[in-house]
């Protein structure tokens, strides 16, 4: 079960968070900036090898009592809904790309993926 999904920007901080049960809110953004640290070693510890792929499953992030973190940097297929979504929102000309997504259509397919992956 998905209870928080964040976009994370290529500078390392977070576009949007949204978690499932919004009581756990600060616990969860405490997490994905935890995790946003071991994204950044992986990525580097791939190197070069692995930059021509355009997507890469970087396996668990961060485990707690809990949850368990994993995460994907991705450019096409894996989330492929989440991305289209993303892209939308990128393409809005009133979006200053680098400021949080507060769009409703993207929040709306957020939910979507979450009640589906529960």
């Amino acid at each position: 079960m998905a209870v928080c999904i964040a976009v994370i920007a290529k500078e390392n901080y977070p576009l949007y968070i949204r978690s499932v049960p919004t009581q756990n809110e600060l616990k969860f953004h405490y997490t994905v900036h935890t995790s946003l640290d071991v994204v950044e070693e992986k990525i580097s510890a791939v190197g070069k090898a692995m930059a021509d792929q355009r997507e890469l499953y970087l396996g668990l992030l961060y485990p707690t009592e809990d949850y368990k973190v994993y995460g994907y940097v991705t450019n096409s297929k894996m989330f492929r809904k989440l991305h289209n979504s993303f892209t939308d929102v990128m393409c809005n000309p009133f979006y200053n790309p680098g400021d949080t997504i507060q769009s409703k259509a993207f929040d709306g397919m957020v939910s979507v993926m979450m009640v589906q992956a529960s």
